[in-house]
């Protein structure tokens, strides 16, 4: 395994740690307050200056640069979580469904917007739950004409209040299609941001379809089987595992600051043997996280073909260190680190999030066990 980062991955991680060094930056995560267009606005104001960095172009064209695509995601997860999983949902996922899947018209009238940091995507395929497993798709699409009529609901879309453009999975006659909904399309409902447990600065909610007509050239697809659908799938997990180590750093720094500064019988904490074997503990998992998810990458870049186990494997691995770290850190900062707006806090609540969106941990390891099943 080659994980040697070159020059050019090691630049772009220092100039997106540089573009949050000031105030010219806002950061979504620090919003107070449901008013979705202050999101939406400090989400495009971040959105430009990663995109004039070449951010928001990796990975595309589905390319195989996973591993060092890891490292990259891993500097802007630690940096800001929300805004982290909001551009990733944009360029990884809506912005990889056109340019993989989509016609070259969609792609000249989306992919530049979006490379610039103009553009705001999401996709909406679970319904009810955040599971596709347990949980088919029952949005249905109507042909009418020049164009298609389509009904449903998605009860959990990530950027559906701030996004420009909603790739919304049905089913078709001919099997299933992603639409391409424009934000002012008739039919189309948008409901209030969920509050949620972690990620304060993230746009999620709800999204109706009642006869919301889709121009024929709007449409990706349709396609034989749900091969596609599990391609998306493997992407948001992919975003995930990143997000879990971005957590993991967070809590770690935060951890490390406060037990080399924080004096307690005339030394700092660190000093004293428990909290050194928990900061132990934490730089473990760290590094153990790092590996397995750099691994996974790898295989997935390699196409290996027990590449989809072991990224069900980093999943659920990185994204309970995640909580654990998190815990560990919550622990280490005592009473400052129970009070809201610390990233051991942060993360604590965060993790959960991680390991519930995308394939569950619980069906990650399902379909671990079938791997092992299937001659691993």
């Amino acid at each position: 395994m080659d994980f040697d980062f070159g020059e050019t991955e090691k630049i772009l991680c220092e100039k997106i740690k540089g573009l949050f060094n000031g105030d010219s930056m806002a950061d979504p995560a620090s919003l107070a307050g449901e008013d979705v267009e202050e999101i939406r606005g400090a989400t495009l104001k971040c959105l430009g200056p990663l995109g004039r960095e070449g951010y928001l172009t990796l990975g595309l064209d589905n390319e195989k640069n996973y591993v060092s695509l890891t490292s990259i995601q891993e500097s802007l997860a630690a940096i800001s979580p929300s805004l982290f999983i909001s551009a990733e949902v944009t360029a990884r996922i809506f912005g990889r469904l056109v340019a993989v899947y989509g016609t070259p018209d969609q792609k000249d009238e989306i992919i530049p917007s979006l490379q610039e940091g103009r553009l705001i995507g999401a996709v909406a395929i679970s319904e009810d739950a955040m599971n596709i497993e347990n949980d088919p798709i029952n949005t249905l699409a109507e042909n009418n004409d020049d164009d298609f009529l389509v009904s449903g609901s998605k009860g959990h879309v990530v950027n559906g209040p701030i996004a420009d453009w909603i790739a919304v999975a049905a089913k078709t006659g001919d099997g299933l299609a992603f639409f391409l909904v424009k934000k002012e399309s008739a039919g189309l409902s948008v409901g209030q941001k969920l509050a949620m447990l972690g990620y304060n600065g993230l746009a999620v909610s709800a999204v109706s379809l009642e006869n919301c007509p889709v121009p024929s050239n709007y449409i990706i697809g349709p396609f034989d089987g749900e091969e596609q659908l599990k391609t998306v799938r493997m992407w948001e997990d992919q975003i995930l595992t990143a997000s879990a180590l971005g957590l993991i750093k967070r809590s770690l720094d935060a951890a490390l600051k406060f037990a080399k500064g924080h004096r307690s019988g005339n030394k700092p904490i660190i000093a004293y043997q428990e909290v050194g074997f928990q900061l132990a503990e934490m730089v473990t998992l760290f590094q153990t996280a790092q590996l397995l998810a750099y691994r996974a990458a790898w295989m997935a870049e390699a196409g290996d073909t027990e590449a989809a186990v072991l990224a069900h494997c980093a999943k659920v691995f990185c994204t309970e260190s995640a909580e654990e770290v998190a815990s560990h850190a919550l622990q280490i900062l005592g009473g400052r680190g129970y009070v809201s707006g610390n990233p051991a806090e942060e993360g604590y609540r965060d993790a959960k999030y991680l390991q519930i969106a995308g394939t569950s941990s619980e069906i990650s390891r399902m379909k671990i066990a079938d791997g092992v099943l299937g001659d691993w």
